[in-house]
């Protein structure tokens, strides 16, 4: 069955290089609103050059993919995107976290460009991979680290955290996966019309904050540290 804008498919692996790889490879066989998850990665990768680290098993490291329809609407697709407006990838991602971990009891918010920070720690990590058509975009691989039920961390990985340190709880990866997308899916929606697109820019912009230039550094120059360790 083709999935709908309502209803992600989600396909687990035990291994993956990288959940983003993945879908990249098969991507001409992959209907949207795929989720591609892994259980473990050995080359889990985050923006630029970064690395992202996960114990695993532990957390959810999945990849989204993302079809659009370019300059038509087209049945099986999400409506055209245009490549100017790709930004509302990111909102919708990163705005569909903040409403998962809100209902978890956790208040969070956006490190520009696509981190999730809870207070002064990251608990998620965000990959946005867009191919582009012309002036449209035809589809987004959007990779996602959500630090779940990781306890202990490198000492020389800089400011994580996961949900269960913040909450006590331990979750269980299949079910939380499914709400997460469940809870992607509405966001999507609310791209399909003009003011749906205007309101998630505006909760964008109330959610996020830039880290100012002497700390955004010295987490640059903690985190080469740490994957230089490698």
């Amino acid at each position: 069955m083709k999935p709908t804008a309502g209803t992600p498919v989600i396909e687990w692996h035990e291994t993956l290089d990288s959940t983003n790889s993945e879908v990249r490879r098969r991507i001409r066989e992959l209907d949207n609103l795929s989720v591609t998850a892994a259980l473990r990665q050995t080359a889990g990768r985050g923006r630029g050059t970064h690395r992202w680290c996960s114990a695993a098993g532990e957390n959810l490291t999945f990849s989204v993919l993302l079809r659009f329809s370019t300059a038509k609407p087209l049945p099986g697709l999400l409506p055209p995107l245009a490549a100017a407006d790709q930004q509302l990838i990111t909102d919708i991602t990163t705005l569909s976290l903040l409403a998962f971990l809100r209902e978890e009891g956790v208040q969070a918010r956006i490190k520009w460009p696509n981190d999730i920070w809870v207070d002064e720690r990251k608990i998620c990590g965000i990959l946005v991979e867009n191919i582009l058509r012309g002036p449209w975009v035809e589809s987004s691989i959007v990779g996602i680290g959500l630090n779940l039920n990781q306890r202990r961390f490198p000492d020389n990985l800089p400011n994580p955290t996961s949900l269960s340190l913040l909450t006590g709880r331990k979750y269980d990866l299949s079910a939380t996966l499914e709400r997460c997308c469940a809870i992607y899916a509405e966001y999507i929606h609310k791209m399909s019309d003009a003011e749906g697109r205007k309101s998630l820019a505006e909760a964008f912009k109330q959610h996020v904050f830039i880290l100012e230039e002497s700390r955004q550094q010295g987490l640059d120059e903690a985190i080469a540290r740490f994957e230089a360790s490698f």
